[in-house]
């Protein structure tokens, strides 16, 4: 540089902005000799204080090129955080030094600096617009000083909180503790905070619920008004509520649940019609009845999104009052309903429907269990005490067939692995984990589920109504492109069209090749993290796993939310004109419902998921040292998933167990394969565990192969379509914290679950 005045250095950093930059770095980019550097410094301290430049720490950028965006800060058990912006930029990885006392959940603004060579952005947090909440859950121990704190139950949350012993609720060590925040971390201070409820030591039962719920923030009461609301509602259906409404009160119709279900939201009716045709209707209760827009119940509900279930117990979106009462189709007593009432083809197609406010009288409440006894192992006794229901159930099963097969023809993909099913005995202890039964009786009523909220779609939609539909987007192409290459290491493809678009049916017909084998649920799993992930939207974006053009959820308005709005906009357009006021409001309530309510949701399925695994865990407490037989269902560099099939447990074999050989990953194979040993580990290969540890507080179950002498050798050349050099891993530090786990499958019935 020639000259250095103002002018001449501030174009030069325009020309070449380049990453935040000390005096030093910036002196030698731009060539500045050593005797004009104490010049530099004035001038750029000059510019820094006039706010052309922005200081970023000692280093100095241009303030125009450094991005500022406001987002929640997403922790990581490793120190690292993300912040995910509103605006929907890409994500701002945070150091942890550069965190400014923030902690995961916090709503923060954050100063973009540089793009890493890994092409993610990088910055740091410059303040802390919200906090998260004021109270957090965690076990109270002592430092080595002798001074009690807490430590979050949250990985994520990277921080200790000191708290005064005294005072309040008297706790041990160990226990599990909710604690109010009253000093949030900062550069030179801990956190400090007092505990405000004691949950009970770790290992207690009941205590694993309770911790989840406050560590997702899952109200565990209702407001006392929405209480008070559902209690001064009537408990039984008068002359005057029926006035104006479908009168199916002499019709066969009958509820079909759980045999531990306390509400029931739908029930069906069905008759046999000229010409090869059926007549099928399905009620669902008329919560929008009792629940009026904007009240206290409804404000309690919107909060809540859904309904969360838990092994042991259920957290409802509304009071029991409501749930378990007039909203809840009771056999013998009247109870308001909204009705899809659906003539269907031998093929299966709709060819005509009606939307009714009804009134019904359920004749029975049955069992997926009894159901399935009388339709498919023809039970005797079973048929004898309900011979008058028996050719209700029978028509119900043929037409299950033709529907089935229609949404089969389309491309739609069915998963049928089985789910854990935690049994729990009086004392809130684990008595056993085994398959949860999914029969004929459960597909039945999950195929008249799955058409009543397409065909009220597809009304909605061709009305012109502002809704809210259930949308599951095509795969992202990136994620498809690595499943295709893990494929192929199996010898398998997905069959895409000429023009490389992927249809469900692509999906559905390998779910087929892979029934019955080893890797069908590994591949199943991978199958799901290719997919997007189901949500609610005012757009219909369509379902891709459903091969639907239109879908939406109108079966379940007593546990979620947004089955309630589709609701109130069926009742306003079946009662005439929709004003354009009205119409302009749902447009601008809707994409805030969507987005709510999918979030909710979120949390609902990873609470379920946290208390269930915690539950395996608990149970695997009790097993260490036995031996089990499993598969594989995840490779990692740090080590093998391996479920053991006898209880669906799955824990981790780490790299470091296996003492034979140096193991490396393949990571487009997904193989750990040692060079040596010639032996190679894959998704689907059946393996002889022993459970060796079992660590509560991380809720992980640590396995070692039991004989790694009879684990075959095996050459490692069916490896990936594309090769990439292998990783050697090492025994590290978090393994299971790191691997990103494959999303549990969407319980498969439009009604009775979440697709």
């Amino acid at each position: 540089m020639a000259r250095l005045d103002r002018q001449t250095l501030l174009t030069a950093l325009q020309q070449d902005p380049g990453p935040p930059a000390t005096a030093r770095d910036i002196a030698r980019r731009l060539g500045v000799p050593r005797d004009a550097q104490a010049t530099l410094r004035r001038e750029l301290r000059a510019l820094a204080a006039e706010g052309v430049l922005a200081m970023v720490g000692a280093r100095y950028a241009l303030a125009t090129s450094l991005v500022e965006v406001d987002g929640r800060l997403r922790g990581q058990a490793n120190g690292l955080a993300v912040v995910i912006p509103d605006d929907g930029s890409d994500a701002v990885v945070i150091g942890a030094t550069h965190r400014r006392g923030a902690v995961h959940g916090d709503l923060v603004r954050a100063r973009v600096e540089r793009t890493g060579a890994d092409g993610h952005r990088h910055g740091r947090v410059i303040d802390v617009v919200e906090r998260r909440a004021t109270a957090i859950v965690g076990r109270l121990t002592r430092d080595r000083r002798g001074v009690a704190i807490v430590r979050p139950f949250d990985g994520r949350l990277d921080l200790d909180i000191r708290v005064p012993i005294g005072g309040g609720p008297e706790a041990e060590d160990g226990d599990m503790v909710s604690v109010e925040i009253t000093r949030w971390p900062g550069p030179t201070a801990d956190a400090a905070g007092r505990i405000v409820e004691v949950l009970g030591p770790i290992d207690a039962p009941g205590v694993d619920t309770e911790v989840v719920l406050r560590k997702h923030g899952i109200p565990d009461e209702h407001a006392p008004d929405a209480v008070a609301e559902a209690r001064a509602r009537d408990t039984r259906v008068s002359e005057r509520d029926v006035q104006g409404r479908t009168d199916f009160r002499k019709d066969v119709v009958v509820t079909i649940d759980g045999e531990h279900a306390r509400d029931f939201d739908d029930a069906i009716a069905i008759a046999r019609l000229p010409g090869g045709r059926y007549k099928l209707a399905v009620h669902i209760a008329d919560v929008a009845h009792y629940v009026p827009e904007g009240g206290a119940l409804d404000l309690d509900a919107f909060e809540r999104g859904t309904s969360v279930y838990f092994p042991e117990r259920a957290v409802h979106m509304f009071p029991h009052e409501l749930a378990t009462g007039v909203c809840s189709l009771n056999p013998h007593v009247d109870r308001l309903v909204q009705t899809c009432l659906m003539e269907i083809d031998g093929q299966g197609e709709v060819v005509r429907y009606e939307l009714h406010d009804g009134v019904i009288h359920s004749r029975a409440r049955m069992t997926y269990t009894a159901v399935h006894g009388i339709v498919e192992r023809h039970d005797a006794a079973l048929r004898h005490e309900y011979a008058a229901l028996v050719p209700t159930f029978e028509l119900m099963r043929e037409l299950f067939e033709i529907l089935n097969a229609r949404r089969r023809r389309r491309g739609s993909i069915d998963f049928d692995l089985p789910e854990a099913e935690v049994i729990v005995d009086d004392d809130g202890a684990i008595a056993d984990i085994v398959a949860a039964e999914r029969n004929v009786a459960h597909r039945i009523i999950e195929e008249f589920m799955l058409l009543a909220n397409e065909t009220v779609a597809g009304h909605l939609e061709s009305a012109g109504m502002p809704s809210l539909y259930r949308v599951h987007e095509a795969p992202d192409p990136m994620r498809l492109a690595d499943f295709e290459a893990f494929l192929a290491s199996l010898a398998l493809r997905l069959e895409t069209a000429s023009d490389r678009a992927v249809h469900p049916r692509a999906f559905q017909q390998l779910a087929e090749r892979i029934r019955g084998t080893p890797e069908e649920r590994a591949v199943a799993f991978l199958m799901l993290r290719t997919m997007q992930k189901a949500r609610y939207d005012p757009v219909n974006l369509g379902h891709f796993g459903l091969a639907a053009h239109t879908y939406t959820h109108f079966t379940s308005p007593i546990r979620r939310y947004p089955d309630l709005v589709v609701h109130r906009v069926l009742r306003e357009l079946r009662r005439g004109r929709v004003s354009e006021d009205r119409r302009a409001d749902l447009d601008d309530m809707l994409p805030e419902i969507a987005q709510h309510t999918s979030a909710m949701e979120r949390r609902a399925q990873d609470a379920e998921r946290e208390v269930l695994q915690w539950k395996k865990v608990r149970f695997m407490a009790g097993h260490v040292g036995e031996a089990f037989s499993g598969h594989v269902t995840g490779v990692a560099p740090f080590g093998l998933f391996v479920q053991i099939g006898e209880h669906f447990v799955e824990g981790l074999v780490h790299v470091s167990t296996l003492h034979d050989d140096t193991y490396r990953f393949d990571e487009s194979a997904r193989v750990l394969f040692g060079p040596r040993s010639r032996r190679v580990f894959r998704l689907g290969d059946a393996l002889r565990v022993r459970v060796a540890r079992v660590d509560l507080e991380r809720r992980l179950v640590e396995l070692a192969v039991d004989d790694l002498s009879a684990v075959p050798r095996r050459a490692a050349t069916a490896g990936p379509s594309r090769p990439q050099r292998p990783r050697t891993t090492t025994a590290g530090r978090g393994g299971a914290a790191s691997r990103s786990r494959p999303g549990r499958r969407e319980r498969a019935s439009g009604g009775k679950g979440r697709r």
